[in-house]
């Protein structure tokens, strides 16, 4: 797999989710076994419009040339998807959500170990 899949796939993500977790949070986060209080209503759409942000983000980057920009593009969603899979998995130990859960853990897991790979395994870019 090469980087301009692994953004096409994040960006397929952000957009479906962001625009559910927008629009009607309630669905989602009842189905992984969360409740949702005013506050969590708030928070939730909060994150929609954030991950509706990472879809533009994504599809844009899809197609830059490498330069340090991308680099650093790789890097915050690397570190964005390890975060995600660790707050997940508190969660999931925590009961906060169900076992339905663990998709979203492993989804956050595959992305950050992507990203992590053209993070980590792709030389920097030299300063000009």
């Amino acid at each position: 797999m090469n980087l301009k899949t692994l953004l096409i796939i994040k960006a397929v993500v952000c957009i479906v989710l962001g625009c559910i977790i927008l629009f009607v949070p309630n669905i989602l986060y009842t189905f992984f076994g969360a409740s949702l209080n005013d506050g969590g209503y708030l928070a939730a759409r909060q994150y929609g419009s954030s991950l509706i942000g990472g879809f533009l983000l994504t599809w844009y980057a899809r197609n830059a040339a490498e330069s340090k920009a991308r680099r650093a593009i790789v890097l915050d969603l690397f570190i964005y998807d390890a975060v995600g899979a660790v707050i997940t998995l508190i969660a999931l130990l925590t009961g906060v959500m169900n076992p339905l859960g663990w998709s979203v853990f492993a989804l956050y897991l595959l992305l950050a170990i992507g990203f992590g790979y053209f993070w980590f395994t792709k030389p920097a870019i030299e300063p000009v």
